[in-house]
């Protein structure tokens, strides 16, 4: 297919979350209040687990990685909706939105993977405990974050190699704030429908088959702890816990947009601002105020570096 074909049309038009000037002035700022406030605690929990020496396990290891893969996640498509707010007419370039396309999913489905290698640490741990610093080591770290990191890419790349190849020469008006794969799609000046049940099978895969895997390994772990008599017991049960609130914090909007017929409902929208804004930020936050080492080491952190700083 020649390129002139692809590129014919060089810009989408965004119609955002709202068309009245006065909700998108309330938007703005209530999405940058919640930026100033949740933003410099992910950060502060990445540098919390950096400097403290008792929070090298593992699993304060992912944990670091999960807020940094969050921020980045959240990076994406912000920045443009916020800019958006202020601006009279939307729109982003034809490469923009294929950049878009390719970060949302590419950082959101490392996410996915670096929660089953979160689900495996704790498997470790509960289960195989003598021989977990063999199974779990470092190294064994680091190749479970570059696996989730190169399935990502994989899964993102798979997805704009077959948005891209078709060709866009009329319609450039995408309902939403950002460039979503199936709108995108349905916009081309060609028969989709093989491109369509492409792209559903490669989000329905990669989303279902982790959501069912991490519910199905932790309801293992958690029967296995209720069977348990060890002392840690309680502490490794609300561990388990919270990933579980994070799966479904995460898996709930992403299985709703992309694991059903590409049709748009009337809540298209909302789920998406939860998806790409709103959960990922808070994924950490919720694991940082259920886990009391992180809590302490954070407090610690503040008082050593700021109040002490202080003339």
């Amino acid at each position: 297919m020649e390129k002139k074909n692809i590129s014919e049309v060089s810009e989408f038009v965004l119609l955002g979350l709202s068309q009245v000037k006065e909700v998108e002035l309330v938007l703005f700022f209530s999405f940058v209040f919640f930026y100033s406030l949740i933003l410099p605690g992910n950060i502060l929990i990445i540098v919390t687990i950096w400097m403290d020496h008792h929070l090298e396990s593992p699993m304060y290891f992912f944990l670091a990685n999960l807020a940094f893969l969050d921020i980045c996640y959240c990076s994406v498509i912000p920045p443009k909706m916020l800019a958006d707010f202020l601006c009279q007419h939307k729109t982003i370039s034809y490469g923009g939105c294929m950049c878009q396309l390719f970060f949302l999913h590419f950082l959101g489905t490392a996410e996915m993977f670096l929660l089953m290698a979160m689900a495996y640490d704790r498997y470790m741990a509960i289960c195989r405990p003598l021989q977990y610093l063999h199974f779990v080591s470092r190294h064994v770290c680091c190749i479970l974050v570059g696996a989730s990191w190169t399935g990502g890419f994989i899964h993102a790349i798979i997805l704009v190699i077959l948005t891209h190849q078709l060709p866009f020469c009329g319609p450039n008006a995408l309902d939403n704030f950002f460039c979503d794969v199936h709108q995108v799609i349905r916009l081309a000046c060609a028969d989709t429908y093989r491109v369509e049940v492409l792209t559903f099978i490669n989000n329905g895969l990669v989303i279902l088959t982790s959501f069912i895997l991490l519910l199905v390994s932790y309801a293992i772990l958690l029967l296995r702890l209720k069977t348990s008599a060890t002392q840690s017991k309680s502490k490794a049960s609300s561990t388990c816990v919270t990933h579980i609130i994070i799966i479904f914090v995460m898996f709930t909007p992403a299985t709703y947009l992309y694991t059903r017929p590409s049709e748009p409902l009337p809540m298209d929208k909302v789920v998406a601002v939860f998806l790409t804004m709103i959960f990922p930020l808070l994924n950490p936050v919720i694991y940082t105020m259920r886990n009391k080492e992180i809590k302490s080491s954070m407090k610690k952190l503040i008082k050593r570096h700021i109040f002490l700083a202080t003339p």
